[in-house]
């Protein structure tokens, strides 16, 4: 296995660019943070608007919002260091609370497109049949990705892939986004990188806010948010929302396009904060749905028969966070939570019932000194699964782990973080997580860059099983941890409105685990699948490019991402490009907008070719283009928006069936989603504030 982390010539030679060279890594004003619309950890403030990062302090265009950042700068959860975006070594991307109100009148219901129209992430569909999806994080298996609310796995240690359409946006004050491995702060669910969602803090009055919003597809949702202080230190804050979304079959071949569901989702928060400094944060959190897929009543699929494609969600998930000054420095620190989460599938006339469960126990101690910050942590994080049906997939992992992290200020210009956690996982055995990152800022130009490694513990689930179900699985056997090491290098630029930013990345990836298809009958077609580790590893090298212009009202923002990504193509066979992984996409984001008044907002976004594998009907996809416009005016309290999405009115089933003319080994009866299938949608709403 390569290890470029500790290869010392890579580091030096990483240092000594870093230590001259100008600057990058979107990040603060007035380094360079250009992104889309959020900060990446080089800007006071982030907006992010075209899904690359943006919005810093500092910007002459802004309005009112040099005042506000200057009164309220970014503090980033995250890294757990507590410093503004624009000092942290680690290269992080915010997403602020004007970008987050902007997508949730675009997608009320969930965040995917919050995170969907970020630089370097691609929203995958991974079960054509629910709509299910997960973040692939430049390039990465979604699996990699570790979701967190306010620093705590809420959504469990492998967040579902259904996880990411059942949050709604409504209470978030910011999104977090770490890009790269971040094992050494997260353990083993963090190989890829990590979104922290970070909720909205009550203030010094009550405040509410309600949405409603309609599409043209039947589609509902209302959410409501709802915050008051009930003392000098206490305040409290609840989150309610329904959803409904009708099944949609859009070439009436039988088989449903569109999921149909109903979801209810409540959160009650309590905030505490002591007058020496203590504070205390608990949540509770509740969802239920029932989502619907698969074919319609009396149709079939081509055996002739009809399978239905249904999942009912129950989740319950709880988290308390406390901190306690010791001294003027050091601070104790206790971070807890718990989920549980119950699964009803149905795969045609197999049903699997289930549960999910995940623990977390954290005690840290933290120093915070004039150039010098410092943590010291240990954690326990329990997770496991149970099914009722398949009781051979049973698993319990239990990952005791300390970690440290040290960031030091050799100057104004030069800061360096070095983090590093060991776990003791029951059942691959000891794992050791490093990352190196270094910020360097002369002027105007901000330069990031990371080395880390990571590792990922493997479960049944990898999206064509979230996809198909348990029922064609052998049990799991002989499988080894997936291991990462993962670089790279941001530089940015700023100058009065024009900001512009360049990142480089690799990763190298060993022992993915993949399916290999098999026949149940000596020289008979393959019907079932096994998990096995990849002989060989996969390698990801890309680039972000981002440009953004400011102008009066408008902001104008530009994004570029080249990846390629291969894997081994098996024995002597050399290499291939990575499954639903385009080599080239791009992106345009216009945006008028006028605080009290409105906004109208302009997007395209191409996405380019992509290899297929297992569809009958296609090696490669074609590539495609995504425009949508936004308009919202507001009056008092009230803001009114519509948005259309998908202007061209893409859809893959335009281009090929949907449906397999046979079942699949893994037992998918659907090809994968390499494009939109959801055609043209117009939603529109208000949203009301008091």
């Amino acid at each position: 296995m390569k290890n470029f982390f500790l290869n010392g010539a890579a580091v030096t030679a990483f240092l000594t660019l870093c230590a001259g060279h100008p600057a990058m890594a979107f990040a603060d004003a007035p380094d360079a943070h250009p992104a889309s619309d959020h900060e990446d950890g080089s800007h006071d403030e982030a907006d992010h608007d075209n899904g690359q990062h943006g919005g810093e302090a500092g910007d002459p265009h802004a309005h009112d919002h040099d005042h506000e950042r200057a009164l309220a700068p970014v503090i980033v959860q995250a890294t757990r260091s507590g410093r503004r975006v624009q000092d942290e070594p680690i290269r992080v991307e915010v997403i602020n609370r004007e970008e987050i109100g902007e997508k949730a009148a675009m997608r009320p219901g969930n965040i995917s497109m919050l995170v969907a129209e970020t630089g370097g992430i691609r929203v995958q569909t991974t079960s054509p049949a629910l709509g299910a999806a997960n973040i692939r994080i430049q390039g990465l298996y979604g699996r990699y990705t570790q979701l967190l609310a306010d620093g705590l796995p809420l959504y469990g240690g492998q967040a579902a892939s259904l996880g990411l359409l059942q949050i709604p946006p409504t209470d978030l004050a910011q999104v977090e986004i770490i890009k790269g491995s971040a094992s050494s702060l997260y353990g083993g669910s963090a190989l890829g990188g990590v979104i922290n969602l970070v909720s909205r803090r009550p203030g010094d009055e009550a405040e509410g806010e309600v949405l409603l919003n309609l599409t043209t597809e039947d589609g509902q949702d209302i959410t409501a948010y709802g915050a008051t202080p009930l003392s000098d230190t206490v305040g409290v804050s609840l989150t309610a929302g329904a959803h409904r979304q009708s099944v949609r079959d859009f070439d009436d071949d039988g088989w449903i396009d569109m999921a149909g569901y109903e979801r209810w989702t409540a959160r009650p928060r309590v905030f505490w904060d002591g007058t020496d400094g203590s504070s205390v944060y608990a949540t509770l959190g509740y969802m239920t749905e029932q989502r619907e897929g698969g074919t319609l009543p009396g149709r079939t699929v081509p055996n002739g028969r009809p399978f239905a494609q249904d999942q009912d969600t129950e989740r319950l998930d709880a988290g308390l966070i406390a901190e306690r000054p010791l001294s003027d420095a050091m601070s104790l620190h206790f971070r807890g939570s718990a989920m549980v989460q119950d699964h009803e599938h149905r795969f045609g006339t197999v049903l699997e019932d289930d549960q999910h469960e995940s623990y977390l126990a954290e005690t840290s101690l933290t120093w915070q000194g004039d150039r010098t910050n410092w943590v010291l942590g240990a954690a326990l994080q329990t997770d496991s699964f149970s099914s009722d049906t398949f009781p051979a997939f049973d698993y319990d992992y239990d990952v005791p782990g300390v970690f440290a992290q040290v960031d030091h200020d050799f100057s104004e210009l030069l800061a360096v973080s070095l983090s590093g956690r060991l776990d003791d996982h029951s059942a691959f055995g000891t794992q050791f997580s490093p990352r190196l990152s270094v910020l360097y800022r002369p002027g105007n130009w901000t330069i990031r860059g990371s080395v880390g490694e990571g590792y990922y513990a493997p479960t049944p689930f990898v999206e064509e099983i979230e996809a198909a179900g348990l029922s064609r699985l052998e049990p799991l056997s002989g499988l080894e941890e997936e291991t990462a090491q993962t670089a790279s290098l941001d530089v940015g630029y700023r100058q009065g409105p024009v900001e512009t930013s360049l990142t480089l990345f690799a990763s190298d990836v060993d022992g993915v685990t993949e399916l290999e298809a098999f026949s149940s009958i000596p020289g008979g077609t393959p019907d079932r699948v096994r998990l096995v580790n990849q002989d060989g590893t996969t390698e990801i090298r890309g680039s972000e490019l981002l440009l953004r212009y400011y102008l009066g009202d408008w902001k104008l923002t530009g994004s570029y991402l080249y990846l390629d990504a291969s894997e081994p193509a098996g024995p002597g066979a050399g290499r291939q490009e990575i499954p639903l992984t385009p080599r080239h996409s791009a992106g345009f984001v216009a945006m008028w907008e006028q605080h009290g008044r409105g906004r109208l907002g302009f997007e395209a976004y191409y996405t380019g070719e992509q290899r297929l594998e297992g569809n009958p009907y296609r090696t490669e996809s074609d590539p495609y283009l995504h425009l949508g416009i936004l308009a919202e005016i507001t009056t008092g309290p009230a803001s009114w928006f519509v948005n259309a999405e998908n202007l061209l009115d893409v859809r893959q089933t335009k281009e090929d069936p949907l449906l397999r003319r046979a079942r699949a080994p893994s037992g998918q009866w659907t090809t994968d989603i390499w494009s939109r299938n959801d055609g043209f949608i117009l939603n529109g709403g208000v949203r009301l504030s008091f």
